[in-house]
């Protein structure tokens, strides 16, 4: 039978893993799941690292090296994890050949500490990028309204950059005009645009996690058996109808008159990624936001759960573009119901934000503990 993994490239569409780390690579299960599924490009976050590095021994030996080198915490986790990027970068790098620089991406974070400031975010970003030294590295910037001149910094300045933790259409917005006006001032000012690449994250599943629960605080609260019909027809509901409306978006802009001169000199569109795409309710299809969102110049970026339940039983489609007008409609009657779908989406990536500090904060202290044992073993001996 066809793997509907690969049948996913008939749309347009690229899967990318979203789970990169130093066992996976070292072990050639990445390499396979390029030949055999057809990934083309992975992305990581401090969630992902903290997991991998607490969990595991894989990074022990190089820990130890760079203890014996007298680094610190900041330096470590660099190292680490530049490691991890660099590595899977190599992966995808005949992709990358391949497609003439149109697939065959890795991504790595900034620090979340610094989500809110813009040119800590630029310098971090830059030193990132120049450490990674290959043409197929993405430097993830979080899209809030302290990184978006950040992105558009690094991108006008030559930087491959994916830009994370999107949830509100309007954030999309603003990001993928980020995007054109960098473009702009590299042509103007005589610069290459036609292998600057970028991917505007949006955010999925979480968004029906959120709507769902205020959804469900109003179910319990409803008077008449009306009302509550109404209220559970919604459930599950807002995440791809706010994908669909976000790319809808996307064809705008990306068909408009600013953005056809740029591609007339050979730039490429900034394409939607797909995140947060595994199913958190276990009443919900488990690929439901993988069949839910297919279609041309997207990426879908997939933990191995939905990886390998997209494999087993996906069914493959164009979804994107069907009942966009039902998607629109979907967010105005949450609005009717009495929830503020933007209050939902900002807070959305505020959380982000915390999240992934906090894991941030929890992979430096499983590094600190290990770091710390080495050195009094050392101080043993």
């Amino acid at each position: 039978m066809a793997n509907p993994l690969l049948e996913l490239k008939k749309y347009g569409q690229s899967v990318w893993y979203d789970d990169l780390n130093r066992k996976l690579i070292v072990r050639g299960a990445l390499q396979r799941m390029v030949e055999e599924d057809g990934v083309s490009g992975g992305t990581s976050n401090p969630s992902i690292f903290e997991k991998a590095i607490s969990g595991t021994d894989a990074y022990d030996e190089h820990l130890r090296r760079l203890v014996d080198e007298g680094r610190d915490l900041p330096q470590i986790y660099d190292e680490l994890t530049t490691t991890d990027v660099g590595m899977s970068t190599d992966v995808f790098r005949a992709i990358y050949d391949e497609t003439e620089g149109a697939d065959g991406f890795a991504s790595l974070e900034v620090s979340p500490l610094i989500a809110n400031d813009t040119q800590a975010s630029i310098e971090a970003a830059k030193r990132l990028f120049a450490k990674l030294d290959r043409p197929n590295a993405m430097i993830k910037i979080p899209g809030t309204p302290d990184g978006i001149p950040a992105i558009e910094r690094c991108l006008a300045d030559g930087l491959n950059i994916n830009i994370t933790l999107l949830f509100g259409v309007e954030n999309y917005e603003q990001v993928a005009w980020a995007y054109v006006s960098a473009l702009e001032k590299r042509w103007a000012a005589g610069k290459p645009i036609n292998r600057i690449a970028s991917v505007a994250s949006f955010f999925v599943s979480r968004v029906d996690t959120l709507t769902d629960k205020k959804l469900e605080e109003r179910i319990a609260k409803a008077g008449i058996e009306k009302e509550r019909n109404e209220l559970k027809s919604l459930l599950g509901k807002a995440g791809i109808a706010n994908a669909k409306i976000a790319y809808a978006k996307y064809n705008e802009i990306f068909s408009g008159t600013r953005w056809k001169v740029l591609a007339d000199g050979g730039a490429r569109v900034q394409r939607c990624l797909w995140a947060s795409t595994s199913t958190k309710n276990p009443n919900y299809r488990d690929v439901m936001y993988a069949e839910g969102l297919i279609g041309p110049d997207t990426i879908n970026t997939m933990p191995q759960t939905t990886l390998d339940a997209f494999r087993d039983h996906g069914v493959v489609a164009p979804t994107l573009v069907k009942d966009v007008d039902e998607a629109f409609a979907t967010i105005q009657r949450l609005e009717a119901v009495g929830i503020d779908f933007k209050a939902v989406t900002d807070e959305l990536q505020v959380e982000g934000v915390r999240l992934f500090s906090e894991s941030f904060a929890k992979a430096n202290e499983s590094i600190k503990q290990k770091r710390d044992a080495l050195v009094a073993a050392g101080a043993r001996r």
